[in-house]
């Protein structure tokens, strides 16, 4: 049985205290209960990143996202105590949801079903690419003899921490795309059975930049989560695919919010006219976080062999009105591609920050 005092918050909760008790638990959802344990609403982990490109003040009472979510996704969804674990299953198949609130005959949460306790041996219905093929020469000397995914983080390469990332989220299948010194990755990995994944190589003869390499892909119905060789992260694979299939998307981009000060005043103006003027402002920007979940028929686009970009696809995606949505990290993350992020990396390990 869930322990609902880990799961649960009040009314009067701040966002930040929702975000807290998410995190904490590690469950993904956070019950909304009125003072008899009657369901007012969840947040749902895909909640707080939508609140987060929506720029929800974290300060705010959790009302806001209460009625945001009931707006753009209904009520939340329940079933009664009781209800058999098949029915849950296909209950969640159907939603993308992970848990699901049980409900007594007077609407009081009395259990919590979590997908990953109906399914002990779940084997997750994703498939990964991660892209190491580049030269990493921003990295100079460091990789003039090692590949930039192999360069030790702690006391193991850093592609070894992305795919036990991967294989610890339920995923197990995957490909890994190369170029420079493609030898000292498949010698090192092999077939992927000693770290508990099945590897396979797409060699790349010639660079194939960002996204070429999904055209050497066998066919698949799986969606495919795409990752760069360079990035460090926590990010929730399972979280990004339940916010996959709730927005319907055909592709969604992993984003991480970057702050930048502008080191002047900035003088606003509408034509001559001096309209305010700000000191030094914090202007806050998504950037491409460097990971991607594509439905199978996305992947099917990239041309057999040829030199194309994931800008490129994603251009011809909305060409097309495919959807595409953007998956706020709120996890650690660090893109490895200069010699001081490299440092960092370090350092973050060595500290257990991540």
């Amino acid at each position: 049985m869930a322990d609902l005092a880990n799961l649960t918050v009040s009314p009067k909760a701040t966002m930040r205290e929702v975000m807290e008790c998410i995190d904490r638990s590690g469950k993904g959802i956070v019950l909304v209960l009125d003072g008899s344990n009657r369901l007012i609403g969840t947040v749902t982990d895909g909640d707080l990143r939508r609140a987060v490109l929506a720029g929800v003040n974290v300060d705010h009472p959790v009302d806001e996202v209460l009625a945001y979510r009931r707006t753009l996704l209904g009520t939340a969804q329940t079933a009664p105590v009781g209800t058999p674990d098949d029915a849950l299953l296909h209950m969640m198949n159907e939603t993308g949801m992970r848990q699901i609130p049980l409900i007594d005959s007077e609407s009081r949460v009395v259990d919590v079903a979590f997908l990953n306790e109906l399914v002990k041996e779940y084997e997750f219905p994703l498939r990964a690419v991660v892209m190491a093929g580049g030269f990493g020469t921003r990295l100079r000397p460091l990789t003039d003899d090692l590949p930039k995914p192999m360069l030790p983080v702690g006391s193991k390469p850093l592609l070894e921490l992305i795919l036990n990332q991967l294989r610890d989220a339920g995923i197990k299948h995957v490909n890994v795309a190369t170029h420079y010194r493609a030898d000292l990755i498949a010698d090192h990995f092999k077939d992927g059975q000693d770290f508990g994944l099945d590897i396979r190589y797409m060699r790349e003869d010639q660079p194939l930049g960002t996204a070429g390499a999904l055209g050497l892909l066998e066919e698949s119905d799986d969606p495919l989560v795409v990752i760069n060789g360079d990035i460090l992260t926590r990010v929730d694979f399972r979280a990004m695919h339940s916010f996959h299939r709730e927005h319907g998307a055909d592709l969604t981009i992993g984003v991480r919010q970057y702050e930048f000060r502008v080191p002047y005043g900035v003088v606003n103006t509408d034509g001559v006219v001096v309209t305010g003027i700000s000191e030094k402002p914090v202007l806050r920007q998504f950037i491409n976080a460097g990971i991607y979940l594509l439905d199978p028929s996305v992947s099917r686009l990239v041309p057999n062999r040829q030199r194309y970009d994931l800008p490129e696809l994603i251009e011809r995606l909305l060409a097309g009105n495919r959807r595409v949505v953007s998956f706020p990290i709120r996890e650690y993350w660090l893109d490895i591609g200069r010699a001081d992020h490299y440092d960092q990396a370090q350092a973050d390990v060595a500290a257990g920050r991540f």
